[in-house]
């Protein structure tokens, strides 16, 4: 991503890109293993400060599971397909290794020393 998507003001973002900041998280951090000493201390530093956003990540896609999860439930109690009812099972699935993914590196910002 260039500069100009992290300085630009909330209104002047596309839609895709605000859609993918919703649900993805990768945007707030910088990488921690790449220039001198002090640009990675910097980095780290920046990135366990970003930390604090990761719950809020965290329950966006346990919310999304949930919701998916019951929808699957409410078309197999229906009468559905199993095509279907897999139509939301799956998305209610993969929230699951997603949710992992956040609660580690959380813990991994918040528990673990820096790298230096």
């Amino acid at each position: 991503m260039d500069d100009r998507t992290f300085s630009a003001p909330p209104s002047a973002l596309r839609f895709r890109t605000l859609l993918y900041r919703y649900w993805f998280f990768a945007w707030l951090f910088r990488d921690a293993g790449r220039g001198t000493v002090f640009e990675r201390a910097a980095a780290w530093r920046h990135n366990r400060e970003q930390a604090r956003w990761l719950p809020t990540y965290l329950r966006r896609w346990a919310t999304l599971g949930l919701v998916f999860f019951v929808l699957g439930a409410l078309v197999e109690l229906a009468g559905g397909t199993a095509m279907l009812a897999a139509l939301f099972f799956v998305p209610s699935a993969i929230s699951v290794p997603v949710n992992a993914v956040i609660s580690v590196a959380w813990l991994g910002l918040k528990l673990l020393p820096g790298p230096l």
